[in-house]
């Protein structure tokens, strides 16, 4: 019975989970879409995806520092990119899989929203 709620579930908040990953305004879109529904699968990908949203804005500050800001700034967008990729596949294949590097620290201090 569990694998029938959980097929309905990530079917159900797929749409969701996908448009979280799409730039900061897909993810503003898929919050206020799953505030009505509280789909878990949906708010999986909604708190991976604003981790990265954030990830991405801390390394735009840093990269305001000249050199030492910037190197760091352009191995991080790298890294970022790769976290992007592999959360949005997550998304499509429809697994609850946290994205590599920061993915459960994201679970950990987004858990309460």
């Amino acid at each position: 019975m569990k694998s029938v709620e959980n097929t309905t579930t990530v079917t159900e908040g797929k749409n969701i989970a996908i448009i979280a990953y799409i730039t900061v305004i897909g993810l503003i879109i898929a919050f206020v879409m799953n505030n009505d529904k509280k789909n878990p699968f949906a708010a999986f990908h909604i708190k991976q995806s604003l981790g990265l949203a954030l990830t991405g804005f801390a390394l735009g500050i840093i990269g305001i520092i000249p050199i030492i800001g910037w190197l760091i700034n352009i191995i991080g967008i790298f890294v970022l990119v790769y976290m992007w990729i592999m959360g949005l596949l997550n998304a499509i294949n429809g697994t609850e899989k946290v994205v590599p590097i920061l993915g459960n620290k994201y679970a950990e201090w987004f858990k309460n929203l």
